[in-house]
């Protein structure tokens, strides 16, 4: 099963009309990394996403968001509390989130 962000990612190169290579150079690493990452079977770093959404004209939030989603997924998706976790976490942050307003 591909991720959120690899499939984004696979799009978003189809819709410039860049090969796999084409956009690899651009990010100076090799055609078979950005393989696996559409596939779903490597992550970029999160360094990485910004020269991404650079180079094939996307809202670098857009694809920090799916990356972060792919992490937190990848962490807890055989967890049996895994939506439990996920309340608790979503809770904590809106009430970080209302101390810093």
């Amino acid at each position: 099963m591909g991720t959120q962000f690899g499939e984004r990612i696979r799009e978003l190169r189809a819709k410039q009309n860049l090969l796999l290579r084409q956009l690899a150079s651009q990010l100076d690493v090799d055609a078979s990394i950005i393989s696996k990452v559409e596939r779903g079977d490597r992550q970029l770093k999160k360094e990485q996403i910004s020269l991404l959404a650079q180079v094939l004209k996307a809202d670098v939030e857009e694809l920090q968001t799916l990356w972060l989603a792919d992490q937190i997924y990848d962490l807890i998706k055989d967890e049996k509390l895994a939506n439990e976790a996920m309340q608790v976490v979503d809770m904590k942050i809106n009430h970080k989130n209302r101390k810093i307003k």
